[in-house]
């Protein structure tokens, strides 16, 4: 599943693509895919303008000027492909709708605009989603309900993380991390990043932690996804550009996928280790775990 720096890279490819296109046209050919029902797709999807795309977490959000938006998940295999004359910019999992002719075998959505130009929702194996909705209910899906503040915007301070971390302070830090109830947008890879950069290890409990250190892992947090977001996020495996470019992040990582490798800070080598079931990536010696 993507974390908040790819989901962010195709909103921003979007961001500059779609606004003010006029959709004329509908078409789905899975209804988990596509939820909605005829009536409200005519009434308040059809013939109306994007008037801002932007995200909540790892979702993207369409929003119309019919007053509803289009809330899309791209789970595990999910694929965003805008296409014109002149244009084609998408983002998702690395098969060759990226690239190729569509709507193909994976298409699960089509949203043809006024000018020609199309917008598709790809997805192989079924479990992502696109819903149309008020706008002001957005929040009430129950994906968005338990959602987490988001890390990169400025009411995100360590006074805020730290509330949000009290609410699990027997938990490891990395789980709390990965819990997006307590902070949107962070996977796998952001957590190994962010917990190497701040000096902690993954499985320190967050009860432990000091304010100084939820401090510099707030500041860690911040810097490791801007990072990524200037670099087009992770990408290396699950997601790609339009024209097959990976993103690049993983070549600037200090310890994820570099086990066996000597830490950039220390030279110690890093390992691989499980931390809140999940494979983690530390280096023992700057990141010291407390007895």
């Amino acid at each position: 599943m993507p974390e908040l720096p790819e989901v962010e890279t195709i909103k921003k490819g979007l961001e500059v693509l779609l606004p003010g296109k006029v959709v004329g046209h509908v078409v789905s050919d899975w209804p988990k895919s596509f939820p909605n029902d005829k009536q409200t797709v005519d009434n308040f999807l059809v013939n109306s303008s994007i008037k801002v795309v932007r995200r909540r977490g790892k979702a993207i959000l369409i929003d119309l000027s019919s007053g509803y938006s289009l809330a899309i998940h791209l789970k595990m295999t999910g694929q965003l492909v805008y296409k014109d004359t002149s244009n084609r910019f998408g983002g998702g999992h690395p098969t060759g709708s990226l690239i190729g002719r569509l709507p193909d075998k994976s298409t699960r959505v089509t949203i043809d605009f006024k000018d020609k130009s199309k917008l598709f929702f790809n997805d192989q194996r079924k479990f992502g989603w696109v819903r149309l909705l008020p706008t002001t209910e957005i929040t009430n899906l129950a994906f968005f309900k338990k959602i987490g503040p988001e890390p990169l915007e400025a009411n995100f301070t360590d006074k805020l993380f730290s509330v949000q971390l009290k609410r699990r302070p027997n938990s490891q830090i990395k789980a709390a991390l990965l819990d997006q109830t307590v902070i949107a947008g962070i996977g796998n890879i952001y957590a190994d990043e962010s917990l190497w950069l701040a000096k902690i290890h993954p499985a320190e409990r967050v009860k432990n932690l000091t304010p100084t250190k939820i401090k510099k892992m707030h500041t860690s947090i911040i810097e490791v996804l801007n990072a990524s977001i200037k670099n087009g996020g992770s990408t290396d495996r699950n997601y790609v550009d339009a024209e097959g470019n990976k993103g690049s992040y993983l070549k600037l990582a200090s310890v994820f996928r570099k086990d066996g490798q000597p830490c950039p800070r220390c030279g110690t080598l890093i390992i691989k280790t499980r931390v809140a079931g999940r494979g983690t990536h530390i280096c023992l010696n700057c990141q010291r775990l407390k007895k």
